[in-house]
């Protein structure tokens, strides 16, 4: 039994459900090894232009699985801190993945984000949370460091290093309002409409240039690690240029602004 489930339900919309509710979706390696593979399979699907990760029944994500991580061949013949150092690999290229997808990832966060499931939820483009959600920082509660998995560079980007520096050390919930208010999500709905509310996010991206929305994804994420402004506005401007002299898009625009239709972006 797969524990992830791919399915599109709208054209050029894909969504990917972690499917194991019974143990909240935790991150063992039955779960994250497919949910890897399915990762790159989608970024190839030229069939899908936006992408939806959720996670089934009440929560998203409960982080590391308690009861039961998980055996991979990779493992054999290591001692463990060999397995450890292979385990957190396996975990990293997930979020690795979200970033390189060539589609914007949508995370729409069902309920609880804990410890790793927080980390997932962070890599994703864009977030919104249902009310029921919520976000914790578990490893620092577990004696462990709540820095994992990205998330201690991801964060203070997104909220600010005194906001950021809080949340972490204090490994307390934050709700789905905060979330809302701080940037965590960029909104929260109320918990039946929340998928609906991604699907009709995603739909607007799909009538865009798929070129286009591939490289503003790819602009964003390089302006977050970006050395200087300088730098980052030479990058953009060849993005722009290459779109701008190699297709015809700007005047598909401009013809169906005038003949007040959708432009159809031929790339």
């Amino acid at each position: 039994m797969s524990f992830i489930a791919v399915s599109k339900p709208r054209p050029f919309v894909t969504q990917i459900t972690l499917n194991r509710p019974e143990r909240m979706n935790a991150m063992a390696f039955d779960v994250m090894v497919p949910l890897h593979q399915a990762l790159q399979e989608v970024s190839y699907d030229n069939d899908t232009r936006a992408v939806i990760l959720t996670g089934a029944g009440e929560g998203f994500c409960s982080g590391a699985d308690l009861e039961d991580s998980g055996y991979l061949p990779i493992f054999d013949g290591l001692t463990m801190p060999g397995i450890a150092r292979r385990a957190m690999g396996v975990l990293e290229d997930v979020i690795k993945s979200i970033h390189s997808m060539h589609q914007p990832v949508i995370c729409a966060v069902n309920g609880a984000a804990i410890g790793g499931g927080f980390c997932l939820s962070m890599a994703a483009d864009i977030r919104i949370a249902s009310e029921r959600a919520y976000f914790r920082p578990a490893g620092i509660n577990n004696g462990l460091t709540a820095a994992e998995l990205g998330l201690s560079y991801i964060l203070p980007r997104a909220i600010g290093t005194s906001r950021a520096f809080e949340i972490m050390l204090s490994g307390r919930d934050v709700d789905a309002e905060e979330a809302a208010r701080i940037g965590i999500v960029s909104r929260a709905v109320a918990h039946d409409e929340l998928l609906e509310e991604c699907y009709q996010l995603a739909e607007g991206i799909v009538g865009f240039s798929r070129l286009g929305v591939e490289m503003t994804k790819q602009m964003l994420w390089s302006g977050i690690e970006a050395s200087s402004m300088d730098s980052h506005m030479q990058h953009e401007a060849n993005a722009q240029l290459f779109v701008r002299m190699t297709t015809q898009n700007f005047e598909e625009a401009i013809r169906a602004r005038k003949q007040k239709r959708k432009p159809e972006y031929k790339d």
